[in-house]
């Protein structure tokens, strides 16, 4: 556990956001640091190379809301069962980082939950003010609110100058996921 915990913010239409979290993640496992990385909008069967090497890792645990976000469901998408998900996940996450042994809390995609209305701002707010001291928190996603960039003591604005996206080359296993 850190003696005093501080907020980190990568945000932006680069690519890099999630990278950037798990890389802290293994620096703060490799130090003896337990990490909680909360993946908002990734379906618990869904492959992914962090979940993968984190599988079996002592000491960082990874929670999914075990949902896909409405930009990749489109009009088939329950909108209440994905709020209902996020909500639930956002509170499991709130109540083990108060039982006070994670040390580093990565909430994943927390802008997009932000952004589309099923976390408020002022519930994340509330939820930084009143975050065990030590406990570091990464948020990641597109779009930070100003209130949270305010409040943050890192914002890093992840910047797309070229993508392979761009060119119709399809996420890669070992490099988007």
């Amino acid at each position: 556990m850190l003696k005093r915990g501080l907020v980190h913010i990568y945000t932006g239409e680069g690519k890099g956001k999630t990278t950037a979290a798990i890389g802290l993640s293994v620096r703060a496992a490799g130090q003896g640091v337990n990490v909680l990385i909360v993946q908002f909008f990734k379906e618990d069967m869904a492959s992914s190379g962090e979940k993968n090497f984190f599988a079996g890792s002592p000491s960082v645990e990874i929670l999914r809301s075990n949902c896909r976000h409405p930009i990749f469901t489109g009009k088939d998408t329950d909108l209440a069962g994905v709020k209902r998900s996020v909500v639930e996940t956002f509170e499991r996450a709130k109540k083990t980082v108060m039982e006070g042994s994670i040390g580093l809390l990565v909430l994943d995609e927390a802008m997009s939950a932000i952004n589309g209305g099923w976390i408020g701002v002022d519930e994340m707010m509330d939820f930084l003010d009143k975050r065990p001291p030590g406990l570091e928190v990464v948020l990641t996603g597109r779009s930070a609110p100003v209130e949270l960039i305010k409040a943050a003591d890192y914002v890093t604005e992840m910047l797309k100058i070229k993508h392979p996206f761009d060119e119709d080359i399809a996420a890669r296993k070992g490099i988007e996921f």
